[in-house]
């Protein structure tokens, strides 16, 4: 996607504030809080001791004593009760608002003025191109042209960009879904946060998981939940889409055994599995 197009979209936003929000921030978010300067946005896991994942978020430093972390929607209440079970004596305050936001796609999207506390944020993943607008009157440029829902969703699944509820979920660790997300999402000199200990193991010993994120082509429309057959453990579609490029694509979790270039089969149909991004 080279031109750019925009869609509304649906994220949950959590803010953070007071004089100890930073500092809670740090030992709870896998990304170096403290070190942001304000006005500045990236990537953060809010971990479970054990380094499975409660939350993938993106964090913006919006004042020296006020943190934002958006999340997909539908997460936000999750994010805020799981911070707030470690707020403990500590003069932070925790809010859900419910702000407008817009994915703006594309390498040549946009980047005029925008109306007071809208703010232009960063998007990642291998490859991805634009930003997201977030805030009260975020709305869609002008002079782009618009994309669907289901455009949005097939760009996210080709360029590996994972979902809350779906690929990332109480029972994921960061490194299956990409290095790219740890080097995105995590600070490793930053100090303890929740969650470390895992993390660090296993990126000392070169990321290697027993699962990966891969994207699966296949030969005919695929869903959500459909059995990916092939070697190792059980494997099931997390995110299917059809896009315009590639045809009908999925994202699963499959075992170390299985390499790019091999053929499965999806709910019956065949297909063949390839490394993330999609080129």
């Amino acid at each position: 996607m080279t031109e750019p197009r925009a869609i509304p979209i649906d994220r949950d936003v959590v803010r953070v504030s007071g004089p100890d929000a930073v500092a809670f921030l740090q030992g709870q978010c896998s990304q170096d809080v403290a070190g942001m300067a304000v006005g500045t946005s990236t990537h953060t896991f809010v971990l479970q001791p054990q380094g499975k994942v409660d939350a993938w978020a993106r964090v913006t430093r919006t004042a020296a004593d006020e943190v934002l972390l958006d999340v997909d929607d539908g997460f936000g209440q999750v994010l805020h009760d799981r911070l707030a079970r470690f707020l403990i004596r500590t003069k932070a305050e925790l809010e859900v608002l419910a702000w407008p936001a817009v994915a703006v796609r594309g390498a040549d999207a946009p980047r005029g003025e925008l109306p007071e506390g809208v703010l232009r944020l960063p998007v990642v993943g291998p490859g991805v191109e634009g930003y997201d607008l977030l805030g009260p009157g975020a709305a869609l440029p002008d002079g782009v042209a618009t994309m669907s829902a289901d455009d949005l969703r097939a760009h996210a699944v080709v360029h590996g960009v994972p979902a809350m509820g779906r690929e990332l979920s109480e029972s994921t660790i960061p490194a299956e879904v990409g290095d790219w997300i740890v080097e995105e999402s995590v600070s490793f000199t930053k100090g303890c946060f929740v969650g470390q200990e895992l993390t660090a193991r296993i990126d000392s010993r070169g990321g290697n998981v027993p699962r990966r994120l891969r994207v699966v082509v296949c030969d005919a429309p695929i869903a959500d939940g459909d059995v990916v057959a092939a070697a190792g453990p059980p494997a099931t579609i997390t995110t299917a889409a059809v896009s315009p490029t590639h045809g009908p694509v999925g994202l699963a979790f499959l075992g170390r055994a299985v390499e790019p270039g091999a053929a499965v089969t999806v709910g019956g149909v065949p297909g063949t599995v390839h490394e993330l991004p999609l080129r």
